[in-house]
């Protein structure tokens, strides 16, 4: 039998592998779930050739009020291709162990319409696949709340720690370069 390379992702497909999006830059390969919804959410299908910002998020870190904020700037830049996505963490030990309690927080109390997945790890060996990329462009996040910007290619631009406030002037301007940024 002869395997044409064209035929390889459908083999590895049928066999169980995993299958690369072609053409999708690695920071966007993956599915993670959905905060409390039963459906993943394809990086690439959804955010490729988007400007983003990434932002790993705590419940009760001192810093939550920064939802606010950033459900502004996601407001304020949604209507030129900006995607805001908050991936929470007990990495830091101030995320609650009930799902249920994390969505309330976003949802309830500081109105986040923005992506939202389930609790994930952020650093070390372990963590998820988006920020092992983003530690390997960049840095892993010290804290809770360290915001990453990417360009439309997928490539961090710029890192803020937690004390960057999502409307501190250097912040938006590095948001206004990945939006500025060509696919």
């Amino acid at each position: 039998m002869t395997i044409r390379w064209c035929s390889i992702p459908v083999l590895l497909l049928m066999m169980g592998g995993p299958v690369l999006a072609a053409g999708c830059p690695p920071l966007l390969q993956g599915e993670p779930p959905k905060l409390r919804a039963k459906e993943t959410i394809d990086l690439c299908q959804r955010f490729e050739g988007k400007p983003l910002v990434v932002v790993n998020t705590a419940s009760f870190c001192g810093f939550a009020p920064q939802f606010k904020s950033l459900e502004a700037l996601n407001q304020r830049y949604k209507g030129q291709g900006l995607e805001v996505i908050g991936v929470p963490s007990n990495d830091f030990k101030q995320e609650s162990k009930d799902d249920a309690e994390t969505a309330k927080v976003c949802y309830v109390n500081y109105g986040v319409t923005f992506t939202m997945t389930d609790p994930q790890q952020v650093k070390g060996p372990n963590a998820t696949h988006l920020f092992k990329v983003l530690a390997e462009q960049s840095s892993e996040p010290r804290w809770n709340f360290y915001k990453y910007v990417i360009d439309r290619q997928g490539n961090v631009i710029a890192h803020f720690s937690s004390l960057t406030k999502p409307d501190d002037a250097a912040f938006i301007a590095a948001v206004e370069k990945a939006i500025a940024s060509k696919p």
